[in-house]
């Protein structure tokens, strides 16, 4: 469903998505405008973000590097953590 570098990260980091994710993911990737309705701390954030990253990364915003594929420096990888902590508050 994602370019390799996300779902090479996301089951390194996070493991197995929600059912929310899960859900807002198929629903996103059939082309559908897609509300995630689920609990605090469910993904819903992480799975916008995922999303987003994934479009940009597939139009072109990757670099080889040493026969490697690599986030272009500077994409915004801790844009999720930290929108999330400042929402705890």
């Amino acid at each position: 469903m994602f370019h390799p570098i996300i779902t090479r990260w996301f089951a390194e980091a996070i493991g197995t998505p929600t059912a929310a994710q899960r859900r807002g993911w198929e629903s996103v990737r059939r082309g559908h405008h897609t509300l995630i309705a689920a609990p605090t701390g469910s993904g819903k954030t992480l799975a916008a973000f995922l999303t987003a990253l994934d479009d940009l990364l597939r139009e072109g915003g990757v670099h080889q590097s040493g026969g490697e594929s690599s986030p272009e420096p500077g994409l915004p990888m801790r844009f999720a953590s930290s929108t999330s902590r400042r929402s705890k508050r």
